[in-house]
């Protein structure tokens, strides 16, 4: 039995209110009864900040709220001297508030501008805002100036000097060409914090005339522009490769000041070719954890939160192949005035004495002065109980009518401070703040607390009594500083009336509450542990004994969760009853009674167990109906009486009537009704024209008993049919016809001989009359010499020997399409980037497509590299669009590259004609990873890496990025090591590396957009054999084992071994040795390839081997070897069985044989009789597949063919979607819609939002994509 007993106390609500001591002050309370009537001089609530910059077009509204009692009056100064609001007429002052606001239409923001000062006054003091300096914003022109072109020889470095107007505040700063399109930025080319743009080396690519410098001025949100500037490169005299150099900030040391807590951003830019990387460092110390980080691609370091500790000298290094450079920047960290304790208000009784603490800090060292009301506390009154010491304010033996506000100022040289601090001299009586007559409840043996919240001045003293007695602090009561009374342990005799009493000079106020002891709540009959059977009742007792005061509810848990939502669970007043258990109702049941104050649980597992089983009760199929017969016969309805046959233990649920016509099908039964298993006669409705059989089917749970004998057959008179064909459909096959199709009426439909169909037709919105004619036994009538894609309107109506049908419904067709005419015009191709190309056109008009248009093929194929000569043309890539739309994004292109696109409108019938070729280009774009990357010349301390250019340049190659770094078996990675090597290099020789080590390295190729994907190796330098101390190895024998192998394993197959082992030394070393067993045979060895398994093939059945696992050195010697292991492999068991002995075979033959002969006998007889044999004629050719309708459009985007390797082959047809199969190439593409926002990305570039939605090809797992569109908003790249 698991029981869990806990009680819970709930106590009374705590008062906020506590008074304390601070250097004898009281604390105001928060209560807005004791507020009330309260004196208090001015408090600031809410200003201006102190640096306000306004916006020239909007009124000026500079903040002030002050609290205070009586509230406040309010005035300003402005530049240090009076500012009289009144006099000013576009000037107001809100009501009740310090507030103003300045109507600036028709003046000048500029007439404002100054130090304006906010003093809130009532009768016991002033209060002062913070010096508020009001500043227009300002957004000047660029000055006039005529920009000259620069010239510069290639390789050499440059800076294009922004220089934009100094503006309030300062504005950002971006470069944009004549499209308004980013200037890309990199590693070579970036734009510095001033905004100059930077070109550690300059590119033939940079030669343009609209580097075009914007300065955006956020307040206004205005955009100035400086005038173009152009940059013309030659090559006639290129710069050479170069070591790095500074160009931002010059020379090898510089100096940047910072205050504390603002951001720190520290630069480096660097003159260089190759271009140079920056990484940065501090000298003596680590970056700042959490706080750093990297931008302008690793040119600016930036800190948040400056502390004094990010004082110091930071390195920046500049490195390229050629060499480094570094240059020290020395930061020094300031500090505006900052508050380590701000001066506090204070509430004094009369004669009671106080302090205020002004504490600031700042670098350097703040000055402190202090006011009083506003004036400099050396100007004031004099005042005998006022004294400053070490910078504190003294008050000793205040008066009553001493209040007032006292400011303190911290500055230095980067800032202030100002706080306002009151000291309100209050004489008021006791007040008790806690809710008189209180109860408080509480359960035995818990801790009890008796609130007495009290306000007076002087401070009020505290006095507990208990009906009449006085309580002292003690072990039985503590009395806290707040004066609250504890009893730690409750008992029921310390229930009763507690009276509080707070006195002062100035009177007695006192306070009663009460205390209840409660008895806690235990349960005296608990659940006990349950062993039930399935299927029977579960009980749990749980019974209670509490506080008779305290209301308790149960509560019932099942695994700790709340009980199943199931009818079975009865809950009780004391009990859990569960009915018909089963076995997931096992698990551990615990009840809870709650009451107000406590609680207590105790819990029991039920287990569930199978009950004892009874003997089975068989249950078998009923047993068919008899004695079927029909009664009430009528033209259309007869009833149908049987007797039901025996139900073999399970009661009959329903009964099964069928029926057999032998007239239109004979031995076909088929459903007709169903009836419930409690009747034994139904009434049948018939058609005419039937020759009906009935018999009856009954089914219990069990299954469906035999049918019974069928019923005497009842045929029904014929009539005119009741119903036309259904699924009559229109269709053109061809331009000068159409094809009329339905579905033929059964011959339970047809009601009477003589069955045919009317079918009729005219053209629609033709004043004309119907066609017409009658058909028999046939399911479609083609109509010619119709136009070409023309609707019509037929009908077709079922007639037999006793009258028509009802009347048709109209069904509306059209003759069949023809191909299109015309090509689409105006065909336009807009490349984007080096993968991406728009493509437009205009839609072709509808009375040249003959037919519905479906839609366009737009088709586009690589014509050639523009780097390299393509061995063979790339297969055309296609994309289909619906009629609706004029406008295709092509992905996936290759960059670098030549293409040719058409366009052709399709329809029901096919293509239309192309549009001519449109040729274009697109430009270079990063190149693929480079190939066949290998490690080769593996020495003690070097290496060398290997590797060919990549197969896809995509543009013209710029060099490579290498880099390599240690790796252990921990898979912890060493310092990283960077190399930019020139295009030309395929490969490297690394020296000075560390023996026995795992290298990886990483290789990126490099086009002037940038670097490709990565390839990695990885490779080890030799063991040191200096390091290794093994006895020598006589010629022909195997070292001892080394402690560098662990346990070798092996299994063996028929012709084959599986060897593994454990090693802890160079995987590039090792080799698997074997030979056979008693042989004087050379051993034959195999590299096993940095693997710890290796499987040993070609081994002959039978044969017995010794094998071992070795490592060797660079010269091929054993240096480490595990001991041989003896392995047998098994012989191989003979499969091969003699066929012809085999029973079957014998007996195939033999039927086979006489099959033969009974053939020719047949023949011979047919031949000497003159017959003749029967030829079935050739069915109908299939239709041509080009004729075929085309998928329906379904509101999806088009889908991609190949037109080269998936054209279906001759009579063969599409798949029922109309998809094909897409090739595999990288050219293959989606589908796309259009829409989205535009954005550009890192390099300046935008790229173009498109979404779509593309029907899912389950061949090929194809998933939908998106891609965007552009848009220019000038405003969203800054």
């Amino acid at each position: 039995m698991d029981r869990k007993r806990s009680c819970t106390l709930c106590g009374g609500a705590v008062m906020l209110l506590l008074l304390g001591h601070m250097t004898n002050a009281l604390e105001v309370p928060l209560d807005p009864k004791v507020l009330e009537g309260l004196p208090q001089p001015p408090t600031i609530t809410h200003q201006s900040p102190k640096d306000y910059i306004i916006d020239p077009r909007e009124n000026i509204i500079i903040h002030c709220e002050a609290k205070g009692k009586p509230h406040p009056s309010f005035s300003w100064t402005r530049n240090g001297t009076h500012f009289d609001v009144e006099k000013d007429s576009k000037v107001i002052m809100k009501p009740n508030s310090g507030t103003l606001v300045i109507d600036i239409s028709g003046e000048k923001a500029e007439a404002y501008e100054g130090v304006y000062q906010c003093i809130a006054r009532n009768e016991h003091g002033s209060a002062l805002s913070n010096n508020i300096v009001i500043r227009q914003s300002r957004s000047p022109l660029w000055s006039k100036e005529k920009v000259e072109p620069i010239t510069v020889q290639r390789g050499m470095s440059l800076v294009l000097q922004c220089r934009p107007p100094a503006g309030l505040p300062p504005p950002i700063i971006f470069w944009m060409d004549n499209n308004f399109q980013r200037l890309p930025q990199n590693s070579r080319v970036s734009q510095a914090l001033n905004g100059d743009l930077y070109f550690s080396n300059v590119l033939m690519d940079d030669n343009r005339n609209d580097y075009i410098c914007y300065a955006r001025f956020p307040h206004t949100q205005t955009i100035q522009q400086k005038q173009p500037i152009t940059v013309n490169v030659l090559d006639n005299s290129p710069s050479g490769e170069r070591a790095p150099t500074f160009m931002q900030p010059p020379g090898m040391h510089s100096t940047s000041m910072v205050l504390k807590g603002d951001t720190l951003q520290l630069e480096c830019i660097a003159d260089g070719l190759p271009t140079p990387d920056i990484s940065w460092s501090k000298v003596n110390g680590e970056l700042p954890s959490g706080r750093f980080s990297f931008h302008s691609f690793q040119k600016t370091l930036k800190i948040t939160e400056v502390t004094d500790a990010d004082g110091g000298d930071y390195r920046c290094l500049a490195r390229n192949r050629l060499g480094s450079n570094h240059h020290i920047i020395t930061v020094v960290v300031r500090a505006a005035p900052f508050w380590i304790s701000a001066p506090q208000n204070l509430i004094l009784a009369p004669k009671e004495s106080g302090m205020l603490t002004c504490r600031a800090d700042g670098n350097p060292k703040p000055t402190v002065t202090w006011s009083v009301n506003g004036i400099p506390i050396e100007n004031s009154h004099k005042d005998p109980s006022r004294k400053i010491e070490n910078g504190n304010i003294i008050l000793s033996d205040v008066q009553t009518g001493s209040s007032a506000v006292y400011q303190c100022n911290a500055s230095n040289e980067y800032g202030y401070l100002l706080g306002n601090a009151f000291v309100s001299v209050l004489a008021e009586p006791p007040r008790v703040l806690t809710p008189p007559n209180h109860v408080y409840s509480v359960i035995t043996n818990s801790r009890a607390l008796l609130d007495c919240a009290s306000f007076g001045s002087p401070l009020p003293k505290i006095t507990w009594f208990k009906n009449g007695q006085s309580v002292l602090d003690g072990d039985l009561y503590i009395i806290h500083k707040n004066n609250t009374l504890e009893i730690n342990v409750a008992r029921p005799v310390h229930s009763g009336k507690y009276t509080c009493i707070a006195s002062n000079s100035l009177g007695n106020k006192e306070n009663h509450v009460y205390l209840e002891v409660k008895e806690p709540t235990r349960i005296l009959r608990q659940p006990e542990y349950k062993v039930v059977q399935r299927n029977s009742v579960a009980e749990f007792e749980c019974k209670v004994k509490h506080d008779p005061t305290l209301i308790p509810s149960m509560i019932w848990l099942k695994d700790n969760m709340e009980l199943p939502d199931d009818s079975r669970f009865e809950v009780g007043s004391d009990s859990l009853t569960i009915r018909d258990v089963r076995e997931d109702d096992e698990g551990n049941y615990t009840c809870i009674r709650n009451t107000t104050l406590d609680q207590d649980s105790a819990s029991a597992m039920l287990t569930v167990v199978e009950a004892t089983p009874t003997p089975p009760i068989i249950m078998e199929q009923p047993d068919p109906p008899t004695d079927l017969e029909l009664t009430d016969q009528r033209e259309h309805s007869v009833r149908l009486t049987w007797t039901p046959g025996y139900e073999n233990n399970s009661p009959i649920q329903l009964f099964l009537i069928q029926y057999e016509d032998s007239l239109h099908k004979p031995g076909v039964w088929v459903n007709m009704t169903e009836v419930s298993g409690t009747r034994t006669t139904v009434n049948l409705e018939l058609s005419p024209y039937v020759y009906y059989s009935f018999r009856v089917l009954a089914l219990n749970e069990v299954g469906l008993s035999q049918p019974s004998a069928p019923s005497r057959q009842y045929r029904t008179n014929p009539a005119q049919p009741d119903v036309n064909p259904s699924d009559v459909e229109v269709i053109g096959t061809s331009p000068d016809s159409l094809t009329i199709t339905w579905k033929e009426l059964t011959g339970l439909e047809s009601n009477g001989p003589g069955l045919q169909y009317n079918v009729s037709w005219r053209q629609k919105d033709v004043d004309q009359q119907w066609n017409s004619l009658s058909l028999a036994n046939v399911s479609q009538y083609v109509v010619t010499g119709t136009p070409t894609f023309t609707p019509y309107e037929v009908t077709v109506q079922a007639v037999n020997d006793y009258g028509p049908g009802p009347t048709p419904e109209v069904v509306l067709g059209y003759s069949g399409e023809d191909l299109p005419t015309m090509a689409p015009e105006n065909v336009k191709v807009s490349v984007q980037n080096g993968t991406m190309a728009v493509v437009s056109w205009d839609a072709v008009p509808l009375s040249t497509v003959q037919g519905r248009l479906n839609g366009y093929k737009v088709s586009y194929w690589n014509l050639r590299s523009l780097h390299k000569q393509d061995p063979e043309p790339k297969k055309p890539q296609e994309l289909i669009f619906q009629e609706n739309e004029t406008e295709s994004l092509l992905l996936g292109l290759h960059p670098y590259s030549q293409y040719n696109l058409n366009i052709r409108a399709f329809n029901g019938k096919g293509d239309g004609p192309s549009s001519p070729n449109q040729i274009f280009e697109t430009p270079e774009g990063v190149p693929g990873p480079p190939a066949d990357l290998k490690v080769e010349n593996l020495n003690l301390d070097s290496l060398v890496v290997k590797w060919a250019p990549p197969v896809e340049y995509n543009g013209h190659l710029t060099g490579y990025l290498f880099k390599y770094q240690p790796i252990n078996t921990t898979d912890e990675l060493g310092p990283l090591k960077e190399l930019l090597l020139a295009a030309n290099e395929t490969s490297v020789t690394l020296d000075n590396l560390k023996h026995s080590t795992r290298y990886k390295f990483y290789l990126n190729a490099k086009t002037v957009k940038g670097y490709g994907p990565t390839v990695t190796e990885e490779g080890v330098t030799i063991m040191d054999e200096a390091l290794i101390r093994h006895p020598a190895v006589e010629a022909g024998k195997a070292p001892p084992a080394g402690r560098m192998f662990g346990s070798v394993n092996s299994s063996v197959e028929e012709n084959h071994a599986v060897i593994s082992w454990e090693y802890s030394g160079p995987d590039r070393n090792v080799y698997v040795e074997y030979v056979v067993d008693n042989s004087k045979d050379p051993w034959k060895t195999e590299y096993v390839n940095g693997t710890r398994t290796y499987q040993i093939r070609g081994l002959k059945p039978g044969m017995s081997y010794r094998v071992r696992v070795v490592a060797k050195d660079h010269s091929d010697a054993t240096v480490h070897s595990t001991e041989e292991l003896l392995i047998t492999v098994p012989a191989m068991t003979s499969k091969q069985v003699d066929i012809a002995t085999q029973g079957w075979f014998i007996g195939l033959m033999c039927a086979i044989a006489l099959l033969i002969l009974v053939l020719l006998i047949v023949c011979f007889i047919k031949r000497n009789k003159g017959g003749k044999y029967p030829v079935k004629e050739k069915e109908d050719a299939h239709q041509d597949p080009e004729i075929q309708p085309m998928k329906d459009d379904d509101g999806t985007f088009g889908e991609y063919s190949d037109t080269e390797d998936h054209k279906p082959l001759k009579g063969s047809r599409t798949p029922s979607n109309g998809t094909v199969k897409k090739d595999d190439s990288d050219d293959s593409l989606v589908d796309y819609g259009e829409g989205g926002d535009g954005q550009f990305n890192e390099d300046g570039s935008f790229i173009g939002q498109y979404s779509g939605k593309k029907e899912k090809d389950t061949a090929e797992g194809n998933e939908s994509s998106e891609a965007p569109s552009p848009v220019n908003a000038m405003n969203s790249f800054v």
